[in-house]
């Protein structure tokens, strides 16, 4: 015999367990913030633009298929500052106590759309390193490029700088916490009807009638202890005393 449930039947459920629901998610997004302020390290980030030609031409009007060339290297420039060639000139000029590879996770680079100028970004823990690496990578990389390709116009166009109160980037403590609010409702809903399909007893008639598929002819009230106490205290009130003789209605 197949269940149905309907809108009524959720609602109850939910309106049951909302002690349980509300509990789970209030944990989750405690959990979510706690992580966030204490357990995550923060993580800064610092950027630098770059712009490459190639060699000088003798012309006063730009070459435009010179132009879409420099356009179409930026890919080779972005490989060539990931390179150890560079990264490991880096290293060595800031004292690093970390491998090509490690700085090399640290790093993106990305061009900007149809321009012959790239951002060269820098994310690490501590935010003065992370301004130092961007820079120190941009200013190796003008010195480098040119033995490596025929390149002698590369020109630093914005330094990263270091600002007074900077923000780390990540973890986004709110971010995080509005993820474990909803990842809270989600499980004390789901654990709420989970619990109420694993419950089994009968608790109406409606319970009864749907397990036997009989109808009810009839129904015990339950009597506690307390109308048990108000049948005595109304019994006792109506019994009178005539001549000395107790007489019961």
């Amino acid at each position: 015999m197949e269940e149905t449930i309907s809108l009524k039947d959720i609602y109850q459920t939910i309106r049951k367990r909302l002690m349980l629901i509300a509990l789970i998610t209030i944990v989750a997004v405690a959990i979510a913030g706690v992580i966030s302020y204490f357990v995550l390290t923060p993580i800064y980030q610092s950027s630098t633009q770059i712009l490459v030609n190639q060699e000088k031409s003798d012309k006063d009007t730009p070459d435009y298929n010179q132009v879409q060339t420099n356009v179409q290297m930026v890919n080779t420039y972005s490989v060539i500052i990931k390179s150890p060639a560079i990264l490991s000139k880096v290293i060595d000029n800031l004292d690093l106590n970390t491998t090509v590879e490690a700085l090399n996770s640290k790093l993106s680079v990305n061009s900007e759309q149809n321009t012959q100028v790239f951002n060269v970004t820098v994310q690490d823990e501590d935010p003065k390193r992370a301004v130092d690496i961007a820079n120190n990578i941009a200013s190796t990389f003008q010195k480098q490029v040119p033995s490596i390709m025929k390149i002698d116009n590369v020109s630093v166009l914005s330094k990263a700088e270091l600002k007074e109160n900077p923000s780390p980037i990540k973890p986004n403590p709110m971010m995080n916490m509005a993820i474990g609010l909803v990842i809270g409702l989600m499980l004390g809903v789901g654990l709420a009807f989970l619990l109420e399909y694993m419950d089994n007893t009968l608790k109406t008639e409606q319970d009864i009638e749907a397990l036997l598929g009989l109808p009810v002819l009839g129904t015990i009230p339950k009597i506690t202890v307390n109308d048990e106490k108000n049948v005595v205290s109304k019994k006792n009130s109506k019994i009178s005393t005539v001549g000395g003789r107790t007489i019961e209605p």
